[in-house]
């Protein structure tokens, strides 16, 4: 690909940013004018950007599965920072981000606008965290987090961290647990994963030198989380998108369907000529 043609993507990008900070601006206008700014609001419109900003990164998306209609608690696996702008563009919600994100130029101004939670790890603030995610629930909104606590390279999960997930038990919401999977000529993408001493502009540069990975977006079965211990909540989590992650479905498809809560149409994750997509972008 020619130099010219990936910083023309790259640009593109920028562009999205651009209007992504119109956006915000506005938000922070509405702030200082003390006019009504509904987290109702914030989220559609975050949905809007995501919509633009994933249609400019170079992944061809399917989603699989059906999109919550009640509001839930969903976690995701996590690879890269482009899980935001692919998972935020399949319904109003908010994200639940580590405290260091609000302070990164341009984008955690624009987590802050759009009615992004932080926390900070390790620092004891999870009790509050807690409080301020069960009110956010409790008010009919969606929210968004990785319990991994970090970015993988896309081929495995790591241990799911469940003290948050209290949150859903508190203000009587299902788990939406949600597995992304970033594929390379039917691979697991190298490219993708956001990690390590990775910044974003390298990456970019990095995911538009080469031609269009493929996303696979799985929408798994929720999970109810009435007289749940958040422990077993996490684990449930895990395993079923764990299973997804590392393709283990390919072994038994009836019996891993069974038991991760997929529909019977559902076939192995490593074949996608046989599974049945609700959904496709370019």
């Amino acid at each position: 690909m020619s130099r010219l043609r990936r910083y023309g993507r790259v640009a593109r990008v920028l562009a999205v940013v651009s209007l992504g900070l119109g956006m915000a601006s506005v938000f922070g206008l509405m702030e200082q004018l003390r006019l009504n700014s509904t987290m109702d609001r914030r989220q559609r419109w975050s949905q809007f950007f995501m919509k633009r900003l994933s249609n400019a990164l170079p992944f061809r998306v399917t989603v699989f599965g059906e999109r919550p209609e009640t509001p839930m608690l969903w976690v995701s696996n996590h690879v890269s920072w482009t899980d935001i702008a692919l998972l935020g563009q399949l319904t109003p919600l908010s994200f639940l981000s580590k405290a260091e994100v609000r302070g990164w130029p341009v984008a955690g101004w624009l987590a802050v606008k759009a009615g992004s939670l932080f926390i900070r790890r390790g620092a004891g603030d999870s009790q509050q965290i807690r409080e301020q995610m069960t009110g956010h629930l409790r008010q009919k909104h969606s929210l968004l987090m990785f319990p991994e606590g970090t970015t993988t390279d896309g081929r495995s999960v790591r241990t799911f961290h469940g003290r948050l997930l209290s949150a859903a038990i508190d203000s009587d919401v299902s788990l939406q647990p949600v597995a992304i999977r970033y594929l390379r000529d039917g691979e697991p993408d190298a490219i993708a994963p956001f990690i390590g001493d990775d910044d974003l502009l390298s990456h970019l540069l990095r995911l538009f030198s080469h031609e269009q990975a493929q996303v696979e977006i799985h929408l798994l079965k929720p999970i109810v989380c009435q007289q749940q211990e958040r422990a077993a909540l996490a684990f449930k989590a895990q395993q079923a998108i764990g299973r997804v992650v590392t393709g283990a479905a390919n072994a038994d498809v009836e019996k891993v369907a069974e038991e991760v809560g997929l529909q019977a149409d559902y076939l192995a994750v490593a074949e996608p000529a046989r599974l049945h997509p609700i959904a496709q972008q370019s």
